[in-house]
């Protein structure tokens, strides 16, 4: 459930146009105008104003923001401002720069997405830098992160809610074995993981868990230091159960010393149209502490407003 809140009776886009026009003129910018309008807008509505306020003004309203705005409130107000699928080209393309790399990113985009709204990603990222997601992936990576990240933004699973039982049972075995012989990335593994679908590869992993005792994250802890073993736990976390993957995200951004604003900044701005309210649920109930006044206590100024309208505080 999204906790972007949108109103009931929303301006054209030529007036929200016109009013972040405003927003932007004089000697200050008006960042609580920018707020009340971006904020709570859904993607189509975002983008029908970027298109008119490319036609009315014959600027780009991404480089307009970035002229007016400034450190994590600018890159909050960016990304959000993107639609779905260019806002992930763009992540999964940063996480792929040598000063910004992070597998993390690459392997949120390949499992935290529907199979549509991957392949619309795939799309946006041909679009926008002139090479494949695969190829970038692939040349940016190296051994068994290349294997797994590959497979995983290449997938197109099926989206149905069928299940196949014996097939889940088959394969729980497989995987056991591979973990026993410490074949972690064996091509059997990366199979599995990377294309069944979510209900299916639920059932395989509860089947794991009742045939053999353990959860199979728990028995993927043989060495708790192992980088691939880490990305492969959070992938198998990330495609079974997101709102606590990503609850995990932000609790480590908050409670680390020194806010991540980058890890925060990316899981509301692509989470808030999706699945926020689950993962605001998680967060209280694993921290005792609401999210909202979590974020009010580790942010400030228009950064922390921002935050909060975007997932749904009442005074945003």
């Amino acid at each position: 459930m999204a906790t972007l809140t949108v109103p009931q009776s929303v301006p054209s886009p030529s007036e929200d146009c016109e009013q972040l026009r405003k927003a932007f003129a004089g000697w200050g910018t008006n960042e609580a105008l920018i707020i009340s309008i971006l904020a709570h807008r859904n993607a189509a509505q975002r983008k029908a104003i970027q298109e008119t306020y490319q036609q009315a003004y014959g600027e780009d309203l991404l480089k307009a923001l970035e002229k007016e705005l400034s450190s994590d409130f600018e890159r909050i107000v960016l990304l959000w401002t993107l639609v779905p699928a260019e806002r992930d080209a763009f992540l999964a393309n940063e996480a792929t720069k040598m000063l910004t790399k992070s597998n993390w990113v690459i392997m949120e985009i390949g499992c935290g997405r529907s199979s549509h709204d991957l392949f619309l990603v795939r799309q946006a990222y041909h679009a926008r830098f002139k090479r494949s997601l695969e190829e970038d992936v692939a040349y940016h990576t190296s051994g068994d992160f290349r294997k797994l990240l590959v497979h995983l933004v290449s997938a197109f699973r099926y989206e149905g809610p069928e299940v196949n039982m014996p097939l889940a049972r088959k394969e729980a075995k497989i995987l056991h074995e591979k973990i026993c012989e410490k074949a972690y990335s064996d091509d059997e593994v990366i199979r599995i993981i990377s294309t069944r679908s979510k209900p299916q590869l639920n059932a395989t992993l509860n089947h794991y868990n009742n045939e053999f005792g353990n959860a199979i994250n728990k028995d993927l802890k043989a060495n708790p230091e192992d980088e691939f073993l880490k990305l492969l736990r959070a992938a198998i976390k990330c495609l079974t159960c997101p709102e606590k993957y990503f609850e995990k995200v932000l609790r480590l951004a908050i409670n680390r010393l020194g806010t991540d604003e980058w890890a925060l900044t990316r899981v509301v701005a692509t989470r808030a149209e999706v699945d926020m309210q689950r993962i605001k649920e998680e967060y209280h109930r694993r921290n005792s502490v609401p999210l909202d006044r979590a974020i009010a206590g580790d942010t400030s100024g228009d950064y922390e407003k921002m935050l909060l309208a975007l997932i749904g505080h009442g005074n945003a």
